[in-house]
Order: C-alpha cells, then structure tokens, then sequence
C-alpha cells in the first residue's frame, strides 16, 4: 500500500464511478482498477461494491476512506511545514472575515503586505458559522469572526471589543436631534437586526439586553447582510443595532449614528483558528500584527 494507491481509492471514492475518476486523475481506466482490486487483496477485505453504475463504499471502504481524508491532511501541511523551515515568508494566506470585523482588516493587510511582499492573499466572506465550517475543512487559513462561537476546536487572538451603537434614518423627526437613544426609545422602533444563518451570535445577545431591560422590541427583519440591513435604514424602512465599526465601510448617505445611553454590552471578535493545525509562518506573522501596534 502506498499514498499513490489511496489518492486512486480517496478519488474513486468522492467520485463515485472508475470512469470520473480516471478522469479526474488524468489516466487510463484498467490502471485505477487494477489498482483498486490490489488494495482490497492486500487488505483483505472489500472496499467497494457496485451497484448499478455507482461505486459505493462498504463499511471497511467507509473505514479507510475517513482515514485517508487526515492522512492526506496530515501529509500536505507536513510538506507545508518542511518547506517553512527553509522558505522566507512567501506563499498563499487565506483568510476568512466577517463583514463586520473588516473595518480592522485593510491597514494591517497594507503593513503586511510591505513587509512581506511575497505573500498572496486569498480572503473570503461569511458570517461566523460559515467560516469556522470553513477552517474545519481547512479552505482557509485563519478567520475574523465576531463571537460568541463554540471555540472548542479553535484558537483565537482576541481583537478590541466595540459599543453596539443604533442606526437610524436621519429623517426620523422623532429622533433627528438626538445625541443618543434609550433602550426603552429603541424598543419602540421597527428594528431590522443581523442574524446568523446558522448557530447563535448578535442578534440573541441584543435580545438578551432588551430583556434585562424588561422591553419587547419590534422587530420587523432579520438578515445575516449588513449591506441589505443598512441600505433598508437608508430607505427608512426601521433602524438597526450593529457594532460601532461596521459604519466604517458603508458610506449610505441618510444615515445617523447614535450612542446607546443605558446598555452594558459590547462586541468582541477574535482571530481564530484550528488548534490542530499547523500554521504557515505567514499566518503566525499576520496574528502577531494584532498583539502589537502595527
């Protein structure tokens, strides 16, 4: 048995047919069988069985098939890590981000990218869930994200917390003058609030405020996009509750910013990534950014 064998079977296997997956791999059909039928020899058992015109795994091929997803894990960020020993800081970093964290991002990929010029940057948005589904499945190197989040298969570099601050249309005559609003106020507004597509974040941590203050919002929208919620405000259709940064790249004119007088809560979000993976030296540099002043 030699990885060439099980990179044959691993794509068999995702393809579900010889005939795709010989093309995947850009070689005859005979070959990828005749291989497949020496790995079940040598094992003993067998990994496959057709039915119909699928290939579908038995309980052994099922077995060896989740083995070969770490292994061939396994052997990409040990070359990873081999070639770091002797590389300077170069290559591809993939980062995740929420949009919300992005106002943090730009200046430290500008400072980044002139000291290490040979970085390629690859970058991704999602809301918090996705992004860590897709550190899971190691599509990206590290993500921004805001919390809270199940941080069991993670490390993270926390980032500054902010104020959640409310976003009004400035036409609202009822609030135009203001220099800040009551949590009683806010409750009395149609509110159009962020919303995971999956798991729990913002949208039940404001919940929660509301509910120390013994107050039911009204709440006409929930959208995980902060693009559609702020353009919605822009027409006047209700206001909003997000985290003070996010204005930063939404330049929507009509738009008020306000304090929020009597609320004790705040944002955080963090750097995260997988605890079990290694991290190439242009990830470790690129966290180090955010522990210093850069």
């Amino acid at each position: 048995m030699d990885l060439r064998q099980l990179r044959y079977f691993q794509t068999i296997a995702r393809e579900g047919q010889i005939t795709r997956a010989a093309k995947k791999l850009h070689i005859a059909q005979p070959p990828l069988s005749q291989s497949l039928k020496a790995l079940e020899t040598e094992l003993g058992v067998k990994l496959m069985e057709r039915n119909g015109r699928k290939m579908e795994l038995t309980e052994a091929g099922n077995i060896l098939y989740q083995k070969t997803i770490h292994l061939f894990e396994y052997v990409e960020e040990t070359c990873i890590e081999v070639k770091d020993t002797a590389a300077g800081i170069k290559g591809i970093l993939s980062i995740g981000c929420v949009k919300t964290c992005f106002p943090q991002i730009p200046k430290k990929l500008k400072y980044f990218h002139r000291k290490y010029p040979n970085v390629h940057f690859q970058l991704k948005e999602g809301d918090s869930y996705l992004l860590a589904e897709e550190l899971i499945q190691r599509s990206i190197d590290l993500a921004v994200v805001r919390l809270p989040l199940d941080m069991s298969l993670f490390a993270k570099q926390s980032l500054p917390s902010e104020n959640y601050i409310a976003v009004i249309p400035e036409s609202w005559s009822t609030t135009s003058t203001a220099k800040a609003i009551t949590m009683k106020k806010l409750s009395e507004l149609p509110l159009l609030l962020l919303h995971r597509i999956q798991g729990q974040g913002q949208y039940e941590l404001i919940l929660e405020q509301f509910e120390n203050h013994r107050l039911s919002p009204k709440i006409i929208c929930e959208c995980p996009d902060v693009d559609m919620i702020l353009q919605l405000v822009s027409e006047q259709v209700g206001a909003t509750i997000i985290p003070e940064l996010t204005l930063q790249n939404h330049p929507l004119r009509g738009l008020k910013q306000l304090p929020i007088k009597d609320h004790s809560f705040s944002s955080h979000s963090a750097i995260i990534w997988l605890k079990n993976r290694y991290l190439p030296k242009s990830a470790k540099r690129f966290i180090e950014l955010f522990t210093g002043d850069k």
